[in-house]
């Protein structure tokens, strides 16, 4: 297979070749290949400052892995996928600079070196900042220029991120501000705060609720690894001064285009945000479609199109058999008895083999698949309408409030409309997508793979619109179109 995108729009631009290295032997399999190939491209025509992938090229050689870490390896192919981007320096490239860690003794191979610190940040800030540079050029101390630089690392980083959390993409960062890896499962489905990206991330690390944590502590990672020419105390302050108060304002502006509040921003609109990802996570919602599909949500309270509309929004909804699959306990009881046992009687030991949160987790598992069992398809289609109704009530309103004062209704809500089309894609890379085209690609047929590229290119349009015309718009290998919340089968889709 030789996979290629048209991405070389500078000729400033480093090339990286990706390898797997957890096996220890650097070979890069098919199967996380053609996903990362995919993810990153989907990222870049979705808006989303990342790295391009230029190639994804395969061969006959094969190498072995325990796909699912159970005990049941395979051979799978090699394969290698070539990355561009202006820079593959990441914030952990400063932690060579590490002290000895006080639990493993462990230190970065330039520790001490300030020298080689002081040359990485000139290299930096000169070639990829200009703008700083240039601002203190003539300054003798380069703590206020390094200052600087470190507000606007942490801007560019809470914007991205900001614009990940909107869009349902968890992914990793770099100092550019540029996403290095968008965590290959984040283009995810049915809404779920807690959900985790991959399966070796078994802590819930990078969850989709954690994701601004993870970013500030990135950032304090950082500053510690540039310190003294960061001190400490400087970088913090700028942290406590600026992150949590930037990122909600990236957040909500981002999240008032995606429910085209396209006028005045009001300060309940935080809260009608986050009623709105209750009710999609209660209804287990499917992220991108409910978005997509309130672009046509009915004003008129009477309107004869609201009840149509009321069940095409709650069929994006999960089902009951969906929700049984999703929160089915993962411990024998036993186990489970004797995780409860063991944190109470023997919290340092509980804490070596388990966590709290998981522990909790876990518990609540159990409590909602008790609930899910006592309750029928009919119970919950009408639970669904009652909650999305309600919600739909004070999104009304909102609409309302943003209408007023509009001098041309229908030009707001046309305006209204544009904005929405323009930042709800109607296609993502889902996981079940992917996975249907790897399967393919792993017998010798590339076609989905390339189907799926084009696809992902045109993400904001509609069938009729995709680039590439009708074999791009062609329903996904099972008879479903790309644009459909993603098949029962898919909610047990384990992605490493």
């Amino acid at each position: 297979l030789y996979l290629g995108t048209q991405c070389l729009e500078s000729s400033e631009v480093a090339l990286a070749s990706v390898f797997d290295f957890r096996q220890a032997d650097g070979r890069k399999v098919l199967r996380s290949s053609i996903r990362e190939f995919l993810c990153s491209e989907a990222m870049f025509h979705l808006g989303v400052p990342t790295t391009r992938a230029g190639t994804c090229v395969t061969s006959e050689s094969t190498v072995v892995r325990d796909v699912f870490y159970d005990g049941n390896p395979k051979h799978e192919k090699c394969t290698v996928v070539l990355r561009m981007a202006p820079t593959f320096i990441r914030f952990g490239s400063f932690e060579i600079f590490k002290p000895a860690d006080e639990h493993t003794g462990r230190a970065g191979p330039s520790v001490g070196r300030n020298d080689i610190r002081v040359q990485m940040l000139d290299y930096v800030i000169g070639s990829f900042y200009p703008e700083i540079q240039a601002a203190h050029a003539h300054c003798s101390n380069q703590v206020q220029r390094n200052v600087a630089f470190f507000r606007e690392v942490g801007r560019r980083t809470r914007a991205i991120q900001s614009q990940g959390r909107t869009g349902w993409w968890p992914h990793r960062a770099r100092p550019l501000g540029v996403s290095f890896t968008a965590l290959q499962s984040g283009l995810c489905g049915r809404y779920d705060p807690d959900h985790v990206c991959n399966a070796s991330d078994d802590a819930g690390r990078y969850s989709y609720s954690r994701q601004p944590e993870v970013c500030k502590w990135n950032l304090r990672k950082l500053a510690e690894a540039l310190e003294p020419e960061l001190p400490r105390e400087l970088a913090e302050a700028a942290l406590e001064e600026e992150f949590d108060s930037d990122f909600q304002r990236h957040y909500l502006q981002k999240m008032r285009s995606k429910l085209g509040l396209v006028r005045v921003a009001q300060d309940g609109d935080g809260a009608l945000v986050a009623r709105l990802l209750e009710t999609m996570h209660q209804t287990g919602a499917d992220f991108t479609n409910t978005f997509s599909l309130l672009s046509s949500f009915p004003l008129e309270p009477q309107s004869p199109g609201l009840a149509e509309f009321l069940t095409t929004l709650t069929s994006q909804c999960a089902s009951l058999e969906e929700l049984r699959l999703a929160f089915r306990p993962q411990m024998d009881p036993r186990q489970l008895s004797m995780m409860l046992m063991l944190a109470q009687s023997n919290p340092q030991l509980f804490a070596l083999i388990g966590t709290q949160a998981n522990l909790a987790r876990e518990l609540d598992r159990v409590e909602q698949q008790s609930r899910l069992e006592q309750l029928s398809p009919e119970e919950l289609q009408s639970r669904n309408r009652g909650r999305w109704a309600d919600w739909l009530q004070e999104y009304r309103a909102r609409l309302e409030r943003d209408m007023e004062g509009a001098g041309d209704v229908a030009a707001w809500q046309a305006e209204r409309v544009r904005v929405m089309k323009a930042n709800n894609p109607k296609y993502v890379l889902r996981n079940y997508i992917a996975q249907s085209a790897i399967e393919a690609a792993e017998k010798g047929d590339f076609s989905e793979v390339r189907r799926v590229l084009k696809l992902l290119e045109s993400p904001y349009h509609s069938d009729g619109e995709v680039a590439g015309g009708s074999e791009a718009a062609e329903a996904a290998p099972g008879g479903q179109s790309y644009s459909s919340k993603p098949p029962l089968w898919a909610a047990e889709l384990c992605v490493t």
